[in-house]
């Protein structure tokens, strides 16, 4: 067992600094989720102190509130007199196959569209369930894939150790810095209180762990756009995701829309992307053409089952890497179920999205001190790589009342106003806070202020 925190630090390039944790109480869980919410919250804000101190001379202390880690790694907004969308299609879900368990991922439209290609239309679970009934967990895993599907059979983690996708991960660091050659002059514009007044950062990510690494940035003071297509949606974590964010939609694939974004690109300082690893590549974006259009760009790129091996163009999220990984069956065990038992949050894209927030920290750090641009890759089957290796978790519950007189002021959001919880970090000097509250997707114009 090793300390998450000491590994993260490592693996980012911090220094070994002990950071105080407050409060007490933790997620039960097969796994240490409390512990993995708390030290990748606490490395972000390591890096934004370590970017200070080579900026002002001065070093801020950092603090993490573990109950506050625990509550936003799962929802930090508190509606009132509304509800957030759910956050899950009716059908998706885990199914018991002929020789085990599988889980379909179908809430985009088309990712439902395509296991019902696979299943035949299902109007509800039952429908679903007596289907998925009739299959191996490998062959309808595969045959939902092959239809540009989402699907995930539950495997044990020795399974996945001697897996061919499990073997590549393991051989992967938890983040993969590449250094660049262009670079990018480029005068300081921040200051002890916003850090980041005066970087651009364009967000290609969607769901949860990419919007968390920009949603961090733009508490710094980051002025960040979002991209999205013009058909995507994600009722049931918008609210939650564009906090501090404007947002915008292109079509990547008509030539007008295309012109827009290369624009976007030229003046933007961290690009962070989260489709699959070949995706920018097909639409003609791949790494070279972006570093002709963005000299010195600060690149972060996140995928769910890693970066090489037969799998690392497979698209996937969360909760489909708890199953393959074994997250989902040491769950079950250690709860003595007969169903798969994910992490109680969606903790690998939480955590994964502030590694990804402290990475482009850490590149532009390095960009202020030489002008050079870099790029960093990351993986949620790599953070689960980490969060297995830790040891087990806890049976103890984070009470109720622990989340009282946790929120700020009230947020006023286009579904009506909300609360939000306090920041669980803190970082002396550095508020982080939100000038932008929530918002639709594409409800701005594609265009940096």
């Amino acid at each position: 067992m090793t300390d998450l925190l000491t590994s993260i630090q490592a693996a980012l390039g911090l220094s070994h600094t002990p950071i105080p944790f407050t409060h007490s109480g933790a997620l039960p869980s097969a796994f240490a989720v409390t512990e993995l919410a708390r030290a990748s919250i606490a490395a972000a804000g390591q890096a934004v102190a370590e970017l200070l101190l080579q900026q002002t001379g001065h070093l801020p202390a950092v603090e993490v509130d573990r109950r506050l880690a625990s509550f936003w790694f799962a929802t930090s907004i508190r509606p009132i007199g509304w509800q957030v969308p759910p956050l899950w299609d009716p059908v998706a879900g885990d199914y018991q196959t002929r020789d085990g368990w599988i889980r379909l991922h179908t809430n985009a439209p088309h990712h439902r569209a395509a296991a019902e290609r696979v299943l035949g239309a299902c109007a509800d679970r039952a429908a679903m369930a007596a289907k998925v009934a009739q299959w191996t967990s490998t062959d309808l895993e595969q045959a939902v894939v092959e239809a540009k599907g989402c699907a995930a059979e539950m495997r044990s983690w020795a399974q996945w150790q001697t897996h061919p996708q499990g073997l590549a991960v393991n051989a992967e660091p938890l983040v993969h810095f590449l250094a660049a050659q262009d670079e990018h002059h480029q005068a300081w514009q921040g200051s002890l209180a916003q850090p980041l007044a005066g970087i651009k950062v364009l967000d290609l990510t969607r769901v949860l762990a990419g919007p968390t690494a920009s949603r961090f940035l733009a508490g710094l003071g980051a002025d960040v756009l979002r991209i999205d297509s013009p058909t995507w949606n994600e009722p049931g974590v918008v609210p939650e995701m564009t906090l501090g964010k404007r947002c915008a939609r292109l079509n990547l694939h008509d030539p007008v829309d295309r012109a827009v974004f290369e624009g976007l690109l030229k003046d933007a300082d961290i690009l962070l992307h989260g489709y699959r690893a070949d995706a920018l590549e097909n639409l003609g974006f791949g790494v070279e053409r972006r570093r002709q259009l963005a000299p010195g760009l600060i690149d972060v790129g996140l995928n769910a089952f890693g970066w090489s091996g037969p799998w690392q163009n497979r698209r996937g999220f969360d909760s489909l890497v708890q199953m393959s990984s074994g997250i989902a069956e040491a769950g079950q065990r250690w709860k003595q179920t007969e169903t798969p038992t994910p992490l109680p949050v969606q903790a690998l894209d939480h955590a994964t999205g502030y590694l990804m927030a402290a990475s482009a920290l850490r590149l532009l750090t390095q960009r202020l001190r030489n002008g050079r641009g870099g790029s960093a890759r990351l993986s949620l089957a790599r953070t689960a790589k980490l969060l297995i290796e830790q040891g087990p978790g806890t049976m103890e519950a984070l009470r109720a009342e622990d989340e009282q007189d946790q929120s700020l002021s009230v947020e006023q959001t286009p579904w009506g106003p909300a609360h939000r919880l306090q920041v669980p970090v803190k970082i002396s000097g550095t508020p982080i806070q939100w000038v932008l509250p929530a918002t639709e997707l594409g409800a701005h114009n594609p265009q940096w202020l």
